[in-house]
């Protein structure tokens, strides 16, 4: 399982996360929903190892987490992926769709096109697509590439932060059904992150809310 215990955030005085605990389980998909400024993000990149808490302590299939970001250890930063909301914050600029998707794999010595290829048709990407950069796509066939390249190394835990909230309807189902597809067959567990509570009915096995600090 991947557990946050007694979690606390703090900006500047303001506190985002107030000993928080959470757990996320293999095989299942939990939503996280709340208004704006609740905390959801700041969860969403504490669990992924982005974010060193204040105080509590974060564990990864009953490792605890000492490190955080490159810090961290390889073996377990690999454990967990983030797909993040805004897909041309979350990539370099100067890179292809295909280097984009392959990024992890050759960062961690494993680099494979065979399977880069395989897994841009899945999230719905064509060939011709692979060798544009980022500001000659969409923000929807960029976010495929995205949740491409969080799938690459076969993460145990996938959190989509808000991954839907720029897509139009049949990008978002699509994604989705990617992602759940991947969760069948891995026995991944995914941490859905959401402001719409109908997305989340209908993709969540359960949904926790959060109110506003």
């Amino acid at each position: 399982m991947l557990e946050a215990r007694e979690i606390t955030v703090r900006y500047g005085r303001q506190a985002a996360l107030d000993r928080l605990s959470f757990t996320l389980e293999p095989g299942r998909t939990t939503g996280l929903g709340g208004p704006s400024g609740c905390g959801k993000s700041t969860l969403a990149r504490v669990l992924s190892l982005m974010l060193r808490p204040a105080s509590g302590t974060v564990t990864v299939d009953g490792r605890t987490v000492r490190g955080w970001r490159q810090r961290a250890p390889r073996e377990l930063r690999t454990r967990v992926a983030l797909v993040y909301q805004q897909p041309r914050l979350a990539v370099d600029p100067r890179l292809t769709l295909a280097e984009i998707i392959a990024e992890p794999s050759a960062a961690a010595g494993r680099a494979d096109p065979d399977r880069a290829a395989a897994l841009a048709a899945e999230t719905g990407l064509t060939r011709d697509l692979l060798t544009r950069r980022p500001h000659e796509v969409s923000d929807g066939q960029l976010q495929r590439a995205c949740v491409a390249r969080a799938l690459s190394l076969e993460p145990r835990y996938l959190i989509c932060d808000e991954m839907t909230t720029m897509l139009d309807a049949s990008t978002q189902a699509h994604l989705v059904a990617v992602v759940e597809a991947y969760r069948e067959r891995s026995g991944a567990g995914v941490l859905a992150v959401s402001h719409d509570d109908v997305l989340l009915s209908r993709w969540a096995h359960r949904t926790v809310r959060f109110d506003r600090p």
